[in-house]
């Protein structure tokens, strides 16, 4: 087989559009309903929140206006400027492309062009990105704002203080997830949505737990009396709350919340967003490729109180 003759090449606008969304949208938490999602945000949001008093009175004639207070306050969501500038060598990449064109492959959608399958590639790394920053983020070089960052800063939170480190094992795993469902407000449980994220390490140790500890009262055999054989893959729930493993959350922290609740603006149709290749072969002789990727992203926590962070 020939090698493939590339030509620098410049997706913009909708086409571009497509690959941020490849990108962006798919991190675990966006792709599996974990967020919110506001689209076209090209810079921020506003978040109208609305709070009332007690709006219940004896019943008179008159209309009474000083029966129940509407305060309306509001949070913002921001987004930020991101880019990726990287170049790499189509040496390294030329002899999976290659293969794949060549039917060797087991990845049966490999892009059948080679700028398809170098932004593919690169978007895969980008939605990794994305992933950690929506909840470990922290505004650095890279990064913007993520949702732990917003709550550690955020007064009405319901703060859990948690084990750590080799103290966080899949013998404690399940009073520990206790002590995140005890502390959600009474106006939150049972509300659709509602949500207890945990990380993927929280997520093993809870399904190795139901696979046999006496100490949690499942027996010695676990679940079913499958041992660790119990579990394949499927959904999880705690006290009859659905599990939804955050895999860009701390290792040793849970959130317990309801999707409606969180928030992920991105600006995937505005014209910021743009995704280039630049085949440097003609202007330097080189064998490198550049890709060129900016977007803007950003998260943002609806109501404080009605979440509960676990791991302070």
């Amino acid at each position: 087989m020939a090698n493939p003759v590339t030509t620098g090449s410049t997706y913009a606008g909708t086409f571009a559009g497509k690959y941020l969304s490849a990108s962006l949208l798919s991190a675990p938490t966006l792709d599996n309903g974990g967020i919110t999602i506001l689209p076209n945000v090209a810079y921020k949001q506003v978040l109208q929140n609305l709070s009332t008093g007690p709006i219940v009175a004896n019943a008179a004639c008159d209309f009474q206006t000083g029966a129940g207070t509407v305060t309306l306050t509001e949070k913002v969501l921001k987004t930020k400027e991101l880019q990726v500038n990287i170049q790499l060598c189509k040496m390294d990449l030329m002899q999976t492309w290659q293969a794949a064109e060549m039917g060797y492959s087991s990845y049966g959608t490999m892009p059948k062009s080679f700028d398809d399958f170098l932004i593919a590639h690169v978007s895969a790394k980008v939605a990794a990105a994305t992933e950690t920053n929506i909840w470990t983020g922290s505004d650095g070089a890279g990064t913007f704002d993520s949702i732990k960052t917003l709550a550690l800063n955020d007064g009405t939170v319901i703060d859990v203080t948690g084990v750590v480190g080799a103290n966080m094992n899949a013998s404690v795993v399940i009073a520990e997830m206790g002590k995140v469902v005890d502390a959600i407000p009474a106006a939150l449980y049972g509300k659709e949505g509602l949500k207890l994220y945990v990380s993927q390490k929280i997520a093993k140790l809870y399904v190795r737990a139901l696979g046999g500890f006496g100490a949690s009262g499942l027996g010695a055999n676990g679940t079913n009396a499958q041992g660790t054989q119990w579990y394949t893959n499927g959904s999880l729930s705690f006290d009859g709350i659905p599990i939804f493993m955050a895999n860009g959350l701390g290792n040793d922290n849970m959130i317990a919340t309801t999707t409606d609740n969180l928030y992920f603006g991105c600006g995937l149709l505005n014209d910021k967003n743009i995704v280039q290749t630049i085949d440097m072969s003609p202007i330097d002789g080189s064998l490198n490729y550049r890709v060129i990727m900016r977007y803007n992203a950003g998260v943002q926590i609806g109501v404080g109180a009605d979440l509960v962070l676990y791991g302070v």
